[in-house]
């Protein structure tokens, strides 16, 4: 998965925005203003493309022990976030699902209050 697609990707999802929060190497893609996904640009121009995502805590920890491309959310709390090394290991529908959960699970997340403010603005 090129850059360019997966930025498409998780810009896809409802209520999605992304930017650079932090610095302009971390790119960042939220819902509800909580971070669901993270690229380091940087990274990719030099051929070391990956994409931090959260993730249930026992499945972060079982994507870990089963690929050697999935390791520890670099920089984040390595309980919920996994960094995923894009090498060509991992099929563009395992990339998605694992998109898919980590937005899920910050969607989720989100209050009332927050849901209700992200469908004002989206009229």
């Amino acid at each position: 998965m090129e850059l360019e697609e997966l930025f498409d990707y998780c810009s896809s999802k409802s209520y999605a925005t992304s930017g650079f929060p932090f610095n302009e190497n971390l790119l960042t893609f939220q819902v509800g203003g909580k971070i669901f996904a993270m690229i380091a640009v940087h990274f990719w121009e030099q051929g070391n493309k990956n994409i931090i995502l959260k993730c249930p805590p026992e499945l972060a920890l079982a994507l870990r022990d089963e690929y050697v491309d999935i390791t520890h959310g670099y920089t984040m709390n390595k309980k919920h976030w996994n960094t995923i090394y894009l090498r060509g290991r991992f099929t563009l529908e395992q990339i998605k699902e694992w998109v898919d959960l980590s937005y899920d699970l910050v969607y989720d997340s989100l209050i009332s209050k927050e849901l209700n403010k992200m469908d004002k603005l989206s009229l």
